[in-house]
């Protein structure tokens, strides 16, 4: 049997493995020139002075000829200075420290900010001013006061405006408004807020009519707060309000819708002219 190989020829083996250690050759001798040319070589006058000591020269090169004795010079060795670690402020601070520091101080902004919101709901009001219960005073010097000012009494404390309220109207305002407005109405007297219900302005009162006349657009509240004209889509509004101990007490920080349009429980009408239009506001 003729072995498999027999019919091989050797030329087809030999070429590639030449052409291989061809390859070989030609890698390593390129690889010489590069480390060659990156290395270089030091000329002697470089390599004298790298060593420390001068040269002794011999031969022509020897001044003052090849006998000629040579004055040695001690060429001092230059110290090496001590490491010292590099100022962190002259460094200065880095992109990330930046970021860092920039994300805990907004975190700390943000929980300082949580906490005075936090204290702020939490802590007491204090007492007396608006937003509290105000002692108005007795009711018979409530009264007086009230017809003092020509049928109006602001109290700049609370925010609110005090007139009379007509005995005779209690029993038509028992069907309207709430327990905790009667109480001052029965006494006589009613509490309403300055605020317009149309857009919030301050409302004055007019002497000549004897109503409430708002100068922003127009709104218009008989005596007791009861709206007769204008764009105020109800009545003023008032404070829970009542009678303690003979003192007239208002609650301001719990105020009460006016009364709807066209409640008119003391059918008071203009007693003179308007201070603001006619009542036809827009």
């Amino acid at each position: 049997m003729t072995p498999l190989y027999a019919d091989i020829n050797p030329l087809v083996v030999a070429i590639p493995v030449v052409v291989v250690l061809a390859l070989v050759v030609l890698v390593a001798s390129a690889t010489r020139r590069d480390k060659n040319a990156a290395t270089g070589q030091l000329l002697r006058e470089a390599r004298r002075k790298d060593a420390g000591t001068p040269e002794v020269l011999t031969g022509p090169e020897r001044p003052g000829g090849p006998g000629a004795e040579l004055e040695t010079v001690a060429v001092p060795t230059a110290e090496v200075a001590p490491y010292v670690p590099p100022d962190p402020e002259t460094i200065g601070v880095t992109r990330r420290q930046f970021l860092n520091r920039s994300i805990v101080a907004f975190f700390g902004l943000g929980l300082a900010g949580f906490g005075a919101a936090v204290l702020g709901f939490l802590w007491p009001q204090p007492k007396g001013g608006f937003g509290s219960k105000i002692n108005v005073g007795p009711v018979d010097e409530v009264k007086a006061k009230v017809q003092a000012g020509s049928g109006f009494y602001y109290l700049a404390e609370g925010r609110m405006w005090v007139t009379e309220f007509p005995a005779g109207a209690v029993e038509k305002a028992k069907l309207v408004y709430s327990e905790q407005e009667l109480g001052a109405m029965e006494a006589g007297l009613v509490a309403l807020y300055q605020k317009c219900p149309h857009l919030g302005c301050r409302v004055p009162d007019c002497k000549t009519s004897q109503w409430f006349e708002c100068p922003c657009h127009g709104s218009q509240y008989n005596q007791v707060g009861e709206k007769k004209g204008g764009p105020a889509p109800r009545g003023m509004d008032r404070f829970a309000q009542g009678v303690e101990g003979g003192t007239f007490v208002v609650n301001t920080g719990q105020v009460i819708q006016g009364p709807p349009i066209g409640t008119n429980t003391t059918g008071q009408e203009a007693e003179g002219p308007h201070c603001v239009g006619a009542g036809g506001g827009h």
